[in-house]
């Protein structure tokens, strides 16, 4: 009786989870696709290149990643969530094994730092729920309830960086691994820049106020743009480069369900980081070709996939949600296509926003009223 009433309450929250994560999809698919906006990493710009997989490996063998095998690739940096390069905030690299603006066989998406302000669908739900942004402050309550996301914050943010090229992105989320043995394992991925040069952009003296005033310094002097026309000169000069690099592990029957939780890293001296792949960007793409790229967990061998949740509590619940977002994109997609595609960012003075329309139409009301 037991056994039978766990196997219907495993069902149950199973069934519950693909409910939440869908519903949660309707709601930003409703919002966010009027607004013509992506979730949160509207402040971006695309590049295309070659990906190389290394010759010489040190992790076990898979059928995709097959020795020298050259693919397209396309990449895309931006920030998150607000629209002034010049903010302290999270930045990013998704990257596509293709050179169209969906269609792939594998796409990663990654942040900087090491582990996540979130870590279960439950908690990412919050993280969303207690967002209250007015001019660069948004996560206050959520960092004083969950203290966990505020130590995320304080390595993952990152000010006034030199160029996206020198910064470390990370898949925090482990993945699945089947390899030609047939073995089942488990996978996280990096990135960084091929040469071993300096990350810039970290503060190693938070306060907790500052972790949550994500605003333009008052003696800033580089435009809101900075960052995407650095990498544009960057790729001009042809010194982009990134190694892409992945961790593996065995899996067991009794698996300790903390090796899913992305607040926890892997001990490198137990699982180091081995090469997996070199990528060559040969140009950056416009505002628009960035604008509409996509990307999708779904967008991956069965072998490589996201693990499969049990729960909105469950660690892997986290990629379950983002593999269930797909409709959020086709509704932005659609956006596009029935009314004006969005401008691109301003080289403007109005800082620490997420939304400069905003405040221009204020900026409008008022001149109108005056």
């Amino acid at each position: 009786m037991k056994l039978i009433m766990r196997t219907i309450s495993d069902i149950g929250a199973k069934i519950y989870l693909w409910i939440f994560c869908n519903f949660f999809t309707f709601i930003i698919m409703i919002t966010l696709s009027r607004k013509r906006k992506r979730m949160s990493h509207d402040n971006g710009i695309g590049a295309i290149g070659k990906v190389t997989i290394v010759k010489n490996q040190e992790f076990p063998a898979h059928d995709f990643f097959v020795p020298g095998r050259v693919f397209d690739v396309k990449i895309r940096h931006a920030s998150a969530t607000f629209l002034d390069d010049a903010m302290n905030c999270i930045r990013s690299m998704s990257i596509k094994f293709s050179k169209e603006e969906f269609k792939s066989p594998f796409d990663l998406e990654m942040n900087t730092g090491e582990i996540s302000l979130f870590w279960s669908a439950w908690s990412f739900f919050k993280f969303a729920q207690m967002r209250r942004e007015k001019f660069g402050i948004e996560y206050p309550d959520y960092y004083k309830k969950y203290p966990e996301g505020l130590r995320g914050a304080k390595l993952a943010l990152r000010r006034n960086p030199d160029s996206f090229h020198d910064l470390r992105y990370y898949a925090k989320t482990p993945f699945q691994f089947m390899g030609t043995d047939k073995i089942k394992r488990y996978a996280k991925y990096r990135i960084k820049p091929f040469e071993n040069i300096k990350e810039t952009g970290i503060e190693d003296r938070y306060c907790n106020r500052n972790v949550c005033n994500q605003r333009v310094l008052s003696y800033e002097t580089r435009g809101r743009n900075y960052l995407k026309d650095e990498y544009v000169e960057r790729v001009k000069k042809q010194e982009v480069k990134y190694m892409l690099q992945i961790q593996v592990r065995m899996a067991h029957d009794d698996e300790n369900p903390e090796i899913f939780n992305n607040m926890l890293p892997w001990p490198e001296e137990l699982f180091p980081w081995h090469d997996l792949a070199v990528l060559d960007i040969e140009r950056t793409l416009d505002w628009e070709a960035s604008t509409r790229m996509g990307f999708s967990l779904n967008n991956m061998p069965k072998t490589l996939g996201y693990i499969p949740a049990k729960s909105i509590y469950d660690y892997n619940s986290l990629n379950y949600m983002r593999a269930h977002s797909e409709w959020a994109r086709k509704a932005r997609m659609l956006s596009y296509k029935f009314r004006k595609f969005p401008k691109e960012i301003p080289n403007n003075d109005d800082r620490n926003s997420e939304d400069w329309t905003k405040i221009q139409k204020v900026k409008h009301a008022n001149l109108l009223r005056s």
